[in-house]
Parts: structure tokens; sequence; C-alpha cells
């Protein structure tokens, strides 16, 4: 009974963060372009999220004639649940965790990099050149920034000397790891922007190039299944960023009054924060190159990375 109310305490507000998640976005991005954002449906547009679910919820649901339809119908539903399987793990206060598991970050690296499965199922079962284009893309992307996300979390795992992630929270009681690995964080940062496929890394579904990409073919529950996944990474991330780098639920200073509600509050806003920077940033830069991402990748992130993670270990060493 305890594991379930944990279960709903954590994932009803995750749900309902993915719908008002994307109102903030639209309201955030017609402030940068001087427009009117979602103003109508309830007070200041507030309903239109919960108007935008039911509607791709009435649709039809298509499945193209041609396509393989099986892996069609499965695709959706194996992205949302690894979006989803990454919460159970989250540590949200010390102790409020569902699944206190030891390798935490060797779990949440396994599922991001499952996650392209889905993409590719999604792509190559759509039969159709645009989705197929930006599966391939998906896949390539993933292998050219998961070596440097990969080689940022060895920094994390050097420092704390250990994987978990509630541990990981507690050991920067006095010291935040941003500030001994600013560079790693600034990594960090960049590549779960790739990992979300969000602005400028949006490659594989570039709408002007390729419509809407692997799920220009989904529509109705099956195109939702895609966004609520697609929106429920973006936070996890962000709250995974401030677990590993701003010290999780430990306040800015540590003379500020600590229960609950006030390492909830300091999670949330440090999270928060960096939810709006991805809106900002979808909102002023324009989308890479395919072959710029490559170059940043394969010959800026991965030397830099590996390069921090020797310096790291021999420091360690020399001291320790």
């Amino acid at each position: 009974m305890q594991t379930l109310l944990k279960w709903i305490t954590i994932l009803l507000p995750v749900l309902l963060s993915v719908a008002f998640y994307t109102l903030l976005e639209r309201q955030i991005l017609a402030a940068i372009q001087r427009r009117q954002g979602p103003n109508v449906i309830g007070f200041y547009g507030i309903l239109q999220a919960i108007a935008d679910g039911v509607k791709l919820l009435l649709k039809e649901t298509v499945i193209p004639r041609s396509s393989d339809k099986l892996i069609f119908v499965l695709s959706p539903i194996l992205t949302f649940a690894l979006a989803l399987s990454l919460w159970p793990i989250i540590p949200i206060n010390y102790g409020f965790v569902i699944s206190d598991f030891n390798y935490g970050i060797l779990y949440i690296f396994t599922i991001s990099s499952l996650s392209v499965h889905s993409v590719i199922m999604a792509g190559w079962s759509s039969n159709s050149k645009y989705a197929f284009l930006g599966a391939l893309r998906s896949a390539a992307q993933m292998i050219s920034y998961e070596v440097s996300l990969g080689v940022t979390l060895v920094t994390i795992i050097l420092l704390s000397q250990t994987l978990n992630l509630t541990e990981i929270v507690l050991m920067q009681k006095n010291l935040w790891n941003c500030i001994p690995l600013f560079p790693m964080f600034i990594i960090f940062f960049i590549c779960i922007l790739a990992e979300t496929n969000r602005h400028p890394f949006d490659l594989p579904e570039a709408e002007s190039e390729l419509v809407s990409g692997y799920n220009v073919e989904y529509a109705a529950f099956g195109f939702a299944l895609f966004f609520l996944a697609e929106y429920s990474n973006i936070i996890v991330m962000c709250v995974l960023i401030t677990l590993l780098f701003l010290g999780g639920w430990n306040p800015l200073f540590s003379f500020f009054f600590s229960n609950l509600f006030a390492n909830l509050f300091t999670l949330i806003w440090k999270t928060f924060f960096f939810m709006v920077l991805f809106v900002l940033i979808r909102g002023t830069l324009p989308r890479y190159r395919y072959d710029q991402l490559m170059r940043l990748g394969w010959k800026i992130f991965l030397p830099i990375s590996l390069f921090y993670v020797i310096f790291l270990a021999s420091f360690l060493i020399l001291i320790l």
C-alpha cells in the first residue's frame, strides 16, 4: 500500500506537469515572439492543455496500410513506458523514492539508451521515407552525444564514489558538483538537449526538412504517447541534472530551514529553472546542421570530457 501511494504521489504530478508544461512553453514562446499565446479556453488559457489532450484522445487512430502494424502500434507504447520507467528511482527527498536503487546512474543511462529503439521502430514500421530518415538521424545522433554523456557521468561517479542518486545528493550538502565539475555540467546540459531531441538538436523531427520526422505518420493516441514521452523525458532530465550537479533538494544556504516541504520546494525551483531554459533555447537558437552536431559530439565534447576524467582521476589519486 505504501509503495502504491508513492507511485501515485510521484506519477500523478508528473503527468499533470507534462500537460501544463506544454502550456507554459507556448506562453513563453508567445512572449518571445510578441504574440498572444493560449488565452481562450479557461482562465488565461489554463485549460488549453486539457483540451488538447481530449482532442487527441477523441480523434480517429489511422494506421497506414503499408506499415508494419504490430511494430507501428507498439513503438509509441514502448516510448511512453520507457519514459515513465525512469521516475521510480528519482529521489525527491531523502527516503522519498519508490526504489532506492544502488546503481541508479547505470539504470538511467541504460533506459535512455533504449529509447532510441522505439524511435527506430516507429520510423521503420511507418514505411515512409521521411519517418525513416528521422529514425536514422536519431540513431546516429544518439551515438555521437551518448559517449560524451556517459563520460560526464563517470566524473560524477569518481567524485562521489557511488552510483546511488540519493547518496550523490547527500554528498553535495556543502559543495554542489557544478562548481568542481563546471565543464562537465555544461556538456551534460547540452547533451540532454540532444537526448530529448530539443532545439537546437531536434534533427530527428525537423519540421522544415522531414515534415515531423519519425512520428509523421502517427495521429490521435499514438502521437499523444510520443508527445507525453518527449515532455516527460524533458522533465526527468531537468530533475536529473538538478540531482547530479545542483545538490538536488539541498538548499542554497545550509542555514535554511529543512523539512519535506522546504526540500521539495528547493528541488522544484531548480528543476523549473532548467525547464524554462529548455523553452528559451527553443525560442532563440537556430537548428544545428547535421555535420555540426557530429563535429560537436566527436571533435569537441568527447576530447574535453575524456581529458577532464583523466585530470580528475589524477587529482583524486594525488590527494588521496
